[in-house]
This record gives structure tokens, sequence and C-alpha cells, in this order.
């Protein structure tokens, strides 16, 4: 019999999500309880935006402290907490300005006003014929705009007629970007690491060439790091794997703290220069109780060197996956905290995966139907990483491999 809870958001809620069968009222940490009581180790963390773990003592009472003080006001007046946000955001990342806004989507649709109005005013692009590459398998939200260029057929059924001026080229191929521009190329966006599409890694020096195609040809390298950003990856930005600095910069998720949804792009100074009073806006964007969180996590993210604990970390569950000696392993990739275990499904669905996962006191979720996704809060420990190491091992290791048709068509058979 269903959970009432569970009832009740099937009979009233849209079905655009399908959630695994737990239902959670409390976390903290690196773990999370359901309603029965029975405790799991969050192995996905909110898509990265609980990267501090649940309830982290520090942000919760920066929350509080705020949100007993003042919480919204618009952007129709100053605070005193935007300011100093909007400084320490700049600071952390190299970045000249910011423009805060509320969910990873928003600021991926600031960026893009930005590269067409940038294009157009700067760059003297004719008005309205500004276009923008980006790369085959991104992932940056579902506005219908964001939709437009996406290559998930899901993501496109029915909800047309989509927004003109994208051009998509193969990810991790700069010489098919270069191909791509021409006179009215505005801007690149682009994933260091492409989360959604199953923690796709780019070979080694791609976003180097990236940013030396896009410096010569006068095109705005801009940066969608809303998952991979702010200690993810093991960096503190993603693209600082290859020292690269993007001209503008999108974040989110853990910005937040994993309390409230926070976001920002940001950019170079001719860039962030073409907005003027009333081109763009947004009632929560930039709210003091956002500010005062998102300063908060970003100190703690330096103080406590997330970053580089997320590069050690990282390093240990990667070990840990590859001794796993099982078939129906196809591929493991990923870096820092960010890593995809892509299954073989003629030996088990990713989806059955997690599911047993479940069983096991282990939270994650699948994408694309064979890779489970593994992006535990920062904050873990190698202890808590080995529960989730052993879980796996025993999953596969009770999977009956005998007879079964691997990918390539070959019978592989349990010894």
């Amino acid at each position: 019999m269903q959970p009432l809870e569970m009832e009740l958001e099937n009979r009233f809620g849209a079905r655009n999500y399908h959630p695994l069968p737990v239902v959670l009222d409390r976390g903290e940490g690196v773990f999370l309880w359901d309603t029965a009581g029975r405790r799991y180790l969050d192995m996905m963390s909110g898509y990265s935006a609980v990267s501090f773990g649940h309830s982290h003592p520090e942000l919760v009472a920066t929350l509080v402290e705020q949100a007993s003080r003042l919480a919204v006001t618009s952007r129709a007046f100053h605070t005193d907490q935007l300011g100093p946000f909007l400084a320490e955001l700049c600071r952390f990342t190299g970045m000249d300005r910011a423009l805060p806004m509320n969910t990873g989507a928003e600021a991926v649709e600031t960026a893009i006003k930005a590269a067409r109005k940038w294009g157009h005013k700067v760059k003297g692009i004719t008005p309205d014929q500004a276009r923008i590459v980006v790369a085959n398998g991104n992932f940056a939200g579902r506005t219908t705009t964001i939709i437009s260029f996406s290559g998930e057929a899901q993501y496109r059924d029915g909800f047309g007629p989509f927004t003109p001026g994208f051009d998509s080229v193969p990810y991790g191929d700069a010489a098919a970007l270069e191909a791509a521009i021409t006179p009215r190329t505005a801007a690149f966006i682009v994933e260091p690491v492409q989360g959604e599409a199953g923690i796709v890694v780019p070979p080694p020096g791609y976003l180097r060439a990236v940013r030396e195609i896009c410096t010569r040809h006068d095109v705005l390298l801009i940066c969608d790091e809303v998952q991979t950003g702010l200690g993810r990856t093991g960096r503190r930005l993603a693209c600082d794997h290859e020292q690269v600095r993007p001209d503008g910069l999108i974040l989110g998720k853990s910005l937040g703290g994993g309390l409230l949804p926070v976001s920002a792009f940001l950019g170079r100074d001719d860039l962030m220069s073409v907005f003027r009073p009333g081109d763009h806006g947004s009632t929560f964007g930039g709210n003091p109780l956002a500010a005062a969180v998102g300063r908060a996590a970003l100190r703690i993210l330096e103080r406590d060197r997330l970053a580089e604990r997320a590069d050690v970390m990282g390093r240990h569950l990667m070990r840990g996956l590859q001794r796993i000696d099982h078939p129906a392993i196809a591929e493991i990739r990923g870096k820092g905290l960010l890593i995809g275990m892509d299954l073989d499904p003629t030996y088990i669905s990713a989806r059955t995966f997690c599911e047993r996962l479940a069983e096991r006191g282990v939270l994650s979720k699948e994408t694309h139907q064979t890779v489970v996704r593994l992006a535990p809060p920062l904050v873990v420990d190698k202890a808590q990483l080995d529960v989730a190491i052993e879980a796996i091992g025993a999953i596969l290791r009770s999977i009956d491999t005998r007879g079964v048709l691997n990918r390539r068509g070959v019978s592989r058979v349990a010894a």
C-alpha cells in the first residue's frame, strides 16, 4: 500500500517527475531519513544543490537570523546584504560583475540575453541576427528558450514553436565549434562537464582550445557551471582544471546552501555593462535572504577547503568503483565528486539499480536510462563513501550474468 504522502502527490500533482518510492522528512549532513525513521546516505545531494550537506548549522543560523530581520524587498531598494554578496561572488570567481537571479534556468536565460545584446551593441551584429553556439547533450533547464537548443527529444515534444538563434555542435570537438562560428556568432555556451547528459567529461585540452577559438573570433565563452561550480569537481570552478577564464559564468544550485534557490550570471565588465535599468530583473533575484545565505555558502566553501576535499574524496570514490570488476559496468567517468557509473542495460537498468540502492540505504537517481549519478555532499568522508561503494558492489554481485548479452552482442557467462 502506498504511503499517504505519495498518494496525495500522485493524486494532486502534475506528473512531471518519477521519484523513487521513498518519502523523506528530515536531513542532516550526508544523511536523509524517511517517514518510517529509516536512514539513507545521500549520494545525489539535490543535483549538487546540497553540496554543504543537509541543514548545515551555520547556513541555517544565517537563514534564520536574516529572515528574522529582512527577507525580501525587491530590487526597488538597496539592502545591506546585496552589495557585499556581489563583491564576494566576484572576488571568489575572478569575474567583474554579477547579476543575481533565483534558479539556474533563470541564470541561463540571463546569459542568453546578455550575449545577444552584447553581440548587437558591442560586436556590431545586425539587430535580431545574433546566434549562440551550444553543445550537443547540453542541459540548462526546461524553459521554452532553453529547450529550443536541447537535443533531448522528450524535453521538446509538444512544446514548440521553438526559439531560433542557436547552433549545435558535438561536445568535446573544438574544431566543430570553430567551423560553426560565423560573423553573426555572439557566444558559445558550454558545460565544462556535462551533468544531465550522463557525467560526460570532454577530452583534455578541450576548454583551452575553446577559449583560444572564442578569443580569436571575438565570441563570448560562457561556462554553465550551475552543477559543476563551487567545488563540485575538485576545483572552485570546473573550468579551473584547464586554467580557463570564461567571459561569462553561470552559477546556481549550491550557491543557495541547500536552503533556497540562488543563482547568478557573472561576466566581464563590457558584457555586463550592456544591461540598463529595466532591461532585466526579478522580484526575488538578489533578495537579502538569498544574498546572506549565498555569502555564507561562499565563506564556508573557502574556509573549509571543500573543493580540495571534493578532489580527495572523488579520487577515493573513483578508485573504489574501479576496483569493482563486473561486466555490467560499461564505464565510470567524472571529476571530483561528480561521477557517473554507466551500466550496460542488458544486465540492469539504471532505474532498477537506483531502486536497489535505496533498499540498501543509499539514495541516487538515474539519468539517460543507463547512468547512475554519484554526487554526494562535499562534506562526505571516506567511510561514508565506502558504504556506498559496498552497496554498489553487493548489487552487482547479485546480478545473474549467465548468458546475458552485453552491448556488443557478446555473451558473458559468470565464472
